[in-house]
């Protein structure tokens, strides 16, 4: 198999963003005395699967329903680009789809022991979800994505279920507090989509695909922007408090910058520009979570 080829499709760019929350969840679990190596790596290895599957089902959605085409301003995806055949994408889908449930069910044995107990079975239905909402952003007639609910369920998959999940299958517990950083990946995960969805906003409004920015306006997509992005940045802050954390637990605003020139940017930019800010938010993300995980770890 050429691997290489299917890359485009995989977009391995967004997988900084992907892992983000478990590195968040896994790791404020360690600030509360409980870690587990096995875990984190079965927990990064299932969120990269369903990234990588969730790719490939938009890629195809996409594809079926015409938003795929020469006027779409983003990076030309595999079966555009003529590398790979509609045939060996849905073979890719499959096998992300059995990869992802195997995955998903090792990691709930290894942190439970059992799959029949009710965590277990809590954390399965959770991953069976994350599997359907991977497939149905853009596949199919229902399909979330083109209806404006893609922002939704990116805060509740990439912010709320990857951290939280994470914290509760290292540590068999809930933790409310930890909703504050959930959030603050779930809102940036969100800023990332709006700039991908700022980005093709002629294209989508052509093809009926409902987004945020469709909605409300290109202006619009700019305060949208801004105010999920500087309020991610408050929620972690809020929780720094509540644990009350030394210093070392504020390390996380070093990204501050980094957000506050991606804002400026983002006022300044227009159509192709905004492509660039989709990395910026997705590797900042990324800092913000690990600079969390050391901070709360001091």
């Amino acid at each position: 198999m050429n691997i290489k080829k299917y890359l485009k499709s995989f977009r391995l760019r967004t997988l900084p963003l992907s892992t983000s929350g478990i590195i968040m969840g896994t790791f404020l679990s360690m600030s509360y005395g409980i870690f587990d190596i096995t875990i984190f790596i079965f927990a990064l290895l299932t969120t990269n699967s369903l990234q990588i599957l969730s790719d490939l089902a938009n890629e195809y959605g996409d594809t079926q329903k015409g938003t795929d085409n020469n006027k779409r301003i983003g990076p030309k995806r595999g079966l555009q680009a003529g590398e790979i055949t509609k045939k060996e994408l849905i073979h890719l889908i499959y096998i992300f789809i059995v990869l992802s449930i195997i995955l998903g069910i090792i990691l709930i044995f290894v942190s439970f022991d059992n799959l029949m107990n009710a965590s277990s079975i809590i954390m399965l239905t959770f991953g069976a979800a994350s599997i359907f909402a991977a497939i149905k952003y853009t596949v199919g007639r229902n399909a979330y994505g083109y209806k404006g609910l893609g922002d939704l369920f990116v805060l509740l998959f990439f912010g709320l279920l990857a951290t939280m999940g994470s914290f509760f299958i290292m540590s068999s517990q809930i933790e409310m507090a930890v909703l504050l950083p959930a959030f603050s990946i779930g809102l940036f995960s969100m800023g990332v989509l709006n700039m991908n969805n700022m980005r093709d906003i002629e294209n989508d409004k052509i093809c009926g695909k409902i987004t945020i920015p469709v909605k409300i306006g290109e202006k619009n997509g700019k305060i949208y922007q801004t105010l999920i992005i500087g309020l991610g940045v408050i929620c972690t802050i809020i929780f720094s408090i509540i644990r009350n954390s030394n210093i070392w637990g504020y390390l996380f605003l070093i990204t501050t910058p980094i957000f506050i020139i991606h804002l400026i940017n983002v006022w300044k930019f227009h159509g192709r520009e905004y492509d660039s800010q989709l990395k910026v938010v997705s590797i900042a993300t990324f800092i913000f979570a690990i600079l969390v995980a050391i901070g709360q770890n001091i």
